[in-house]
């Protein structure tokens, strides 16, 4: 795990202060790499490589940037999970050092650009073919680790973090899209960033510079190709290997290694896998509010850790940790993104960062196997509908009336979210019925100056997410899992990556493995989904590795933040001062005055404020700070 950065000339002219450039870069990414840095120059000074250091594999070479023999020179992010077979497949003897760093120079002088798809892991890199004259960059299939660019002055410039990146920016402004895809979904849409000029390359897509010409292509697309022929059980079993075959995989290291556990079902299901294959030295991380059990779900991490027999570390979140800490989170976000667990995940993060430099995560598993409640609304007003035009029991619904109602018990803390979501529209087209209910610009008003975001449709780009070709549109279930797989989860990698690596901690996720992926995405939906049971395919495939009280529980969290309890008493005072600076009070795109008069009608568990606040926090941590800290000098 690592930060890289680089950058080319498109018109192959000197660029000039290259090393400066290369070791600013290094510098406002230093925290992604304690462990050792350094920098690559192209004899013509016309490209330039950078690299901060995690030694977690190899940990006595595979300095980077790293170079070959045919001349090529790599800078690369991540971690190659089948490294060791790859190493045999390509031949022992051509390997100087034990690295996986070495392995993607040596599988791309065999296969070329065609070597992303014979890895296994997650990876951000750029490459450099000295015979081709080619810049080659590619992210892995799902978004786990960045990769960020932009093109200013005829040179491309791309770093693991958009801050590395300010420096050569020559005028820092807000992307108009970007932001109101942020209002609408709290992230970004189809590669855009909150910073105007400044993208996000895909996940699964590779990126090539050749003859100054800058190509962006994708190389892998998961596919809905449903396979009605074989029984829950055979998926089950297969489920279970998959998933137990890749925490073997991600426990590959020369560290120890540790996991969040959180006590739902997703962490608990890595957690206790990871420590019956770990030695002794496994340990398990755990953030709380003893505020209110309503936000505190240890309870059930303490049965895991028990059951599994390691131990668990805890750590009590306060109001004074969020004081003291959300401007650095979003600071190491780069810009707001997703809900407010990333904050009580950076507190983590830091304490794990104390006793382990990798830690496993849950993360993947509500998209790739259907955990979030919403799918249960969507479902529910199917139901109602179908009730109504005598149509339950046809071939268009995977649930029934009768077959749900159990199941509603994990609406209970959904009573706001189902008011909006039928306030109006109710039985339209699934797509418009399934922005609506992920959309959460209708809380917002006249704080938002509306009319600096006309002539752009959040919904046209949703809809061509949500209604993509390698999904069939017979399955409900199927597109709202994809929309969420292609874009919540690359934000909420975002935050894996960034909270964990604010700390220099490796932060691994086994259920995006791409074999494992790629299966589920063939499971129909009437087994995954099956009488409205979010997750149940993983639940049965598993549940002989847990105890029965987090198998069997219905009041999943999310680890909500009790930012609205904090605002009525110890951070009421500190959420006001944000809102009230003189700055904060003429901006562009967001009335504060407004806000501030709204600040004590949030729901309890609602985003609204959690979402402006961070907006405003993002303002003054960049846009405000911009000539004196991000100003190439």
């Amino acid at each position: 795990m690592c930060g890289i950065a680089g950058v080319i000339s498109l018109a192959r002219e000197t660029i000039p202060a290259l090393n400066r450039r290369l070791l600013v870069m290094n510098d406002l990414q230093s925290h992604r790499g304690p462990d050792g840095e350094g920098v690559w120059e192209h004899p013509e000074k016309h490209l330039g490589f950078a690299h901060r250091r995690l030694s977690i594999i190899d940990l006595s070479t595979g300095s980077q940037p790293m170079g070959d023999k045919a001349g090529n020179w790599l800078t690369y992010n991540g971690e190659i999970y089948n490294y060791i077979e790859l190493r045999q497949e390509l031949g022992l003897e051509n390997f100087t050092t034990q690295s996986d760093t070495e392995v993607i120079l040596h599988a791309y002088r065999k296969w070329g650009m065609d070597c992303v798809n014979h890895f296994r892991g997650m990876f951000a890199f750029a490459l450099w073919d000295e015979s081709n004259q080619i810049l080659f960059c590619a992210r892995d299939r799902f978004g786990i680790k960045p990769f960020y660019y932009t093109v200013v002055a005829n040179r491309l410039y791309f770093a693991s973090e958009i801050k590395a990146l300010l420096p050569f920016v020559q005028d820092i402004k807000t992307d108009l899209e970007g932001f109101k895809d942020y209002l609408t979904f709290q992230f970004c849409l189809a590669g855009k960033t909150l910073f105007k000029g400044i993208y996000e390359l895909q996940p699964g897509h590779i990126l090539q510079v050749k003859n100054g010409a800058v190509s962006i292509q994708r190389y892998w697309e998961v596919y809905y190709h449903l396979d009605f022929y074989h029984t829950d059980k055979y998926f089950e079993d297969k489920i279970a290997e998959l998933l137990s075959e890749s925490v073997e995989l991600h426990l590959r290291s020369d560290v120890p290694v540790g996991a969040y556990l959180s006590g739902g079902l997703d962490s608990s299901i890595i957690s206790s896998l990871a420590a019956k294959k770990a030695d002794k030295q496994f340990l398990g991380f755990n953030g709380k509010f003893s505020i209110s059990q309503d936000y505190d779900e240890s309870r059930y991490a303490k049965i895991l850790a028990e059951w599994s027999g390691f131990e668990l570390q805890e750590l009590d979140i306060t109001a004074t940790d969020f004081i003291e800490n959300i401007r650095k989170v979003i600071y190491h976000l780069d810009y707001p993104v997703a809900g407010p667990g990333s904050f009580p995940q950076y507190m983590v993060s830091q304490m794990a960062s104390k006793h382990r430099k990798v830690v496993l995560g849950g993360q993947g598993a509500d998209e790739i196997f259907g955990g979030y409640v919403r799918y249960l609304i969507a479902y529910f007003e199917q139901c109602i509908k179908g009730a109504i035009d005598g149509t339950m029991h046809s071939s268009n619904f995977i649930v029934t009336y009768e077959s749900i109602i159990p199941n509603l018990t994990a609406l209970r803390n959904y009573k706001p979210l189902l008011q909006e979501f039928w306030r109006e529209g109710l039985f339209e087209d699934l797509d418009k019925r399934y922005f609506r209910l992920i959309n959460r610009s209708p809380s917002l008003g006249d704080e938002i100056n509306w009319e600096a975001l006309d002539g752009y449709s959040s919904f046209a780009t949703f809809q061509e997410i949500f209604l993509a070709e390698n999904v069939g549109q017979e399955s409900y279930f199927d597109s709202m899992t994809h929309f969420d797989f292609k874009t919540l989860l690359p934000a909420l990698l975002q935050i894996e990556d960034r909270v964990s690596m604010a700390h220099g901690l490796e932060s691994r996720v086994p259920f995006l493995d791409h074999p494992l992926v790629e299966l589920a995405a063939t499971i129909p939906a009437n087994i995954k989904f099956k009488d409205g049971t979010m997750k149940r395919v993983l639940q049965e495939a598993i549940c002989s590795y847990l105890p029965p009280a987090i198998v069997n529980r219905k009041d999943k969290m999310g680890f909500p933040v009790p930012l609205v309890r904090w605002m009525q008493d110890e951070a009421k005072d500190f959420v006001y001062d944000i809102f009230s600076s003189q700055k904060s009070l003429n901006r562009d795109l967001v009335d504060n005055r407004k806000v501030l008069q709204g600040l004590e009608k949030e729901w309890k568990f609602g985003r609204k404020i959690w979402g402006l606040l961070c907006l405003e926090i993002w303002q003054q941590e960049f846009h405000d700070r911009i000539e004196n800290d991000f100003c190439f000098k």
